[in-house]
């Protein structure tokens, strides 16, 4: 089996989280992980493009395959969705720059995948990525779920479940 990389994304214009992981042998491993953090009083277009630099960064020092993204979630207020979907188009086009696959898996699949429950806590998805990857600290929560959206991509390619 090949090594594979790909770059995770858990958009959110002011805390994205993002990881690297490779898949060599069947074993994944975390290469790289980390928070975009935007401070509440950045202008939201200055927030997308800290999102969309940092995220290129990591692209060019890793070289990833593919991208993994999590799915759109329903909310209600508009302005919050607007808001969020500006966040995705920054790092989509971050996959779309650097010809990435772009694969999109919702928030309950990771949960479900990771933790066994659709429905778990932030602190729970935390705590199995740290003992799945063999990381010897709990990641920050936005890093954790974008870990989690890479171990998600990896074991569903590995079973050929779309």
């Amino acid at each position: 089996m090949p090594t594979e990389r790909v770059l995770a994304v858990d958009p959110s214009l002011r805390g994205t989280g993002y990881a690297v992981l490779e898949r060599s042998g069947g074993k994944i491993r975390a290469l790289t992980y980390g928070v975009v953090v935007n401070p509440p009083k950045l202008s939201a277009h200055l927030c997308l493009r800290e999102i969309h630099d940092a995220l290129t960064g990591v692209a060019r020092d890793h070289c990833p395959q593919s991208f993994a993204i999590e799915g759109v979630i329903y909310v209600q207020n508009v302005r919050t969705a607007i808001i969020m979907g500006s966040a995705r188009g920054a790092a989509l086009l971050v996959a779309a720059v650097h010809g990435l696959e772009v694969h999109e898996y919702a928030p309950r699949l990771v949960k479900q995948a990771v933790v066994g429950r659709g429905g778990a806590q932030k602190d729970q998805v935390a705590f199995m990525i740290r003992a799945l990857l063999g990381l010897t600290e709990t990641p920050p929560p936005d890093a954790a779920d974008a870990l989690a959206i890479g171990v998600t991509h990896f074991n569903r390619r590995a079973t050929a479940i779309p």
